[in-house]
């Protein structure tokens, strides 16, 4: 029997970069030659100079509120290639952001991965509680279960004594879905005096499995992975084991982590955006920034994959504020830093004093110096359009934690 889903699960590292470094150089000729957006962008690129998985940082960084301004010029902002097949479905999820279905494969989100790591097989019923509708999660879920064999139950976010009746008459072994969803239809049942009992997995996506929620399903014994992906992406990541921390990344797919605001990677360890690029020929995305904030685990996972674990969702990366009537945005704060030599990372802290906002620019530099401060104050208040204080701290000093804009006044402290 197999242990994973595709035998690249477990090929080691250097196989796995040079097939990605392929994959990349063919997706950027691909989307040079044939999208309008990326012919622009790309202008001057020469994919095979792309021999490390490392040079992809070269490239900008697509972040999704550009690309809504993007399609607000058409419906897929030029990112479309012209000579590549049409998808057959089209999606308009909330942002509001245009999704083509990939074009390749039966799986064209390359979910299964994470069903199979979960157990799903050709004797399970699944009850797949993602919407069908506008919005791609259920048609994303429904092929993956398909691909693996299993029977589907497109149950979508239906009237809940219903779907306590279904779950019941079609002894519904499996679910996915969103995280607090089972638990909603499960407690309907109880106090129906119809406990379900046939549920042994369930696959969860769309938000946090929060403790509470996890012990619940544990309590019965069902057995619960979460996986994380996105409309446009597909596969991010996914769970294998329960016992361990993180998920593993998904293959056919460049994962980075890069500071908020930037278009630099962080280092090892360092919390910051997810940034991921695939391979779809229809609809290129090359670093595109989820807006999610992580981190990379490298040690091996005890199931065999040799890919490398992200730790799982640690918020989000937009944290433009607005201070003093002017909006504060990340790459605001990375421009204070590109023109200011010796700064090794900084941040801006927004509290509220007195009914007054108060912007204090903290930066970590090289030399600890007072002197520096007018200069970085003049910096700042050019690149924000709002003056504040500036200290300068010790090297290492600033939290690891993927905040470029610390509002303080969000939080409450």
């Amino acid at each position: 029997m197999n242990t994973v889903f595709d035998t690249r699960e477990m090929e080691p590292a250097e196989s796995r970069n040079r097939y990605l470094v392929a994959a990349l150089r063919q997706q950027l000729a691909n989307a040079k030659d044939n999208s309008s957006y990326w012919s622009e962008i790309l202008a001057g690129v020469e994919p095979d100079d792309f021999v490390a998985l490392e040079d992809i940082a070269r490239l900008p960084v697509l972040r999704k509120s550009e690309l809504i301004d993007l399609q607000a010029l058409g419906h897929l902002g030029g990112l479309a290639t012209e000579k590549n097949t049409v998808s057959k479905r089209i999606f308009f999820s909330p942002g509001p952001l245009v999704e083509p279905e990939p074009v390749a494969g039966s799986d064209p989100w390359r979910m299964a991965p994470a069903l199979f790591a979960s157990d799903f097989g050709p004797d399970d019923i699944v009850a797949n509680c993602f919407s069908y509708h506008v919005t791609p999660a259920g048609v994303m879920f429904d092929a993956a279960a398909q691909k693996i064999g299993c029977t589907v139950f497109p149950a979508g976010v239906q009237n809940v004594d219903m779907l306590v009746e279904a779950f019941h008459r079609l002894e519904i072994s499996a679910y996915v879905g969103t995280p607090d969803f089972l638990k909603i239809i499960l407690e309907k049942a109880d106090g129906l005096g119809r406990p379900i009992t046939a549920i042994q997995k369930a696959m969860v996506s769309g938000g946090p499995l929060f403790p509470d929620a996890k012990s619940f399903y544990e309590d019965r014994g069902i057995v619960v992975r979460q996986s994380y992906g996105t409309a446009e992406l597909g596969l991010i990541a996914f769970e294998t084991d329960v016992a361990a921390e993180g998920m593993i990344i998904a293959e056919d797919c460049i994962v980075e982590i890069v500071r908020p605001g930037s278009d630099e990677p962080v280092g090892d360890g360092e919390i910051g955006e997810v940034v991921v690029t695939t391979f779809d020929p229809f609809y290129p995305l090359i670093r595109f920034g989820t807006g999610d904030l992580s981190t990379i685990i490298h040690e091996g996972s005890f199931c065999g994959r040799t890919n490398r674990r992200l730790k799982g969702w640690l918020g989000r990366a937009d944290q433009t504020a607005k201070v003093k009537g002017m909006f504060v945005h990340p790459r605001q704060v990375e421009n204070v830093v590109k023109r200011m030599p010796g700064v090794l990372k900084a941040r801006i802290q927004v509290e509220m004093r007195n009914g007054r906002d108060i912007m204090t620019f903290l930066c970590e530099h090289e030399e600890q110096s007072d002197h520096l401060v007018p200069e970085i104050s003049e910096i700042v208040k050019a690149e924000c359009r709002v003056r504040g204080d500036v200290v300068i701290v010790a090297p290492n000093s600033l939290p690891n934690d993927g905040k470029v804009i610390d509002d303080q006044r969000v939080a409450g402290i």
